[in-house]
């Protein structure tokens, strides 16, 4: 089900376009920073990293030539893939130090999040865009645009847009990471929704209630 990255730094280029799969329930596509691991997602505000489906026709070359709209895809569609989940070593308050985040199987290890490391590292992710995500993945549980599970202050994101998410633009799980400059363009649900003690800080937040 999920794109899993663990014990290893996952190094995005700016520009770069990645598109997820359609499916649900077990069939559901992900990328999954597991704890341990990092992303390295740097993009620019000419040159932004965009994750969508695979049914947006969007190209590398029109983002290198400034266009950064779908040519098909409007903004209100949605649930066509999961979403990213990145997840770190920071504090949480839940029953255990440490639990499994929504959405992953029990099974897998790489699903576990929490711990005792306020300034865990999970990595940069600056001016990325997630578009048209949220698949369900079981008994009307979707999938957030953007889900941090215990993710530490020692990451830094900045510049993130959320676009057409079915469930939440951003979710956070406890941690205490930072986000600064976030965009929210119709979710589903929240914009953006906190459980479990999350003690980092959000600006720049708006919303098409349409």
């Amino acid at each position: 089900f999920p794109v899993t990255i663990k014990g290893a730094t996952l190094t995005i280029e700016a520009g770069t376009i990645i598109k997820g799969q359609a499916g649900t329930g077990t069939n559901a596509t992900a990328l999954l920073i597991a704890r341990g691991s990092k992303l390295i997602a740097e993009g620019t505000s000419t040159l932004p990293i965009i994750f969508t489906s695979v049914a947006d026709e969007i190209t590398p070359e029109q983002v290198a030539n400034g266009n950064f709209t779908s040519p098909n895809l409007s903004q209100d569609v949605s649930g066509l893939w999961g979403g990213l989940i990145i997840l770190g070593k920071a504090p949480i308050s839940a029953s255990a130090n440490e639990i499994q985040i929504e959405g992953i199987p029990t099974t897998d290890m790489n699903g576990l999040y929490g711990g005792n490391d306020v300034a865990d590292n999970s990595g940069i992710i600056k001016y990325v865009s997630i578009r048209h995500g949220g698949a369900n993945i079981g008994n009307g549980n979707e999938i957030n645009g953007l889900t941090l599970g215990g993710v530490g202050n020692g990451t830094t994101i900045e510049n993130i847009e959320i676009i057409g998410n079915q469930d939440d633009g951003v979710e956070f799980f406890g941690g205490s990471v930072n986000l600064t400059n976030l965009i929210v363009v119709n979710s589903g649900d929240d914009a953006v929704d906190t459980d479990q003690d999350w003690t980092g800080t959000l600006n720049i937040i708006y919303r098409d209630w349409e």
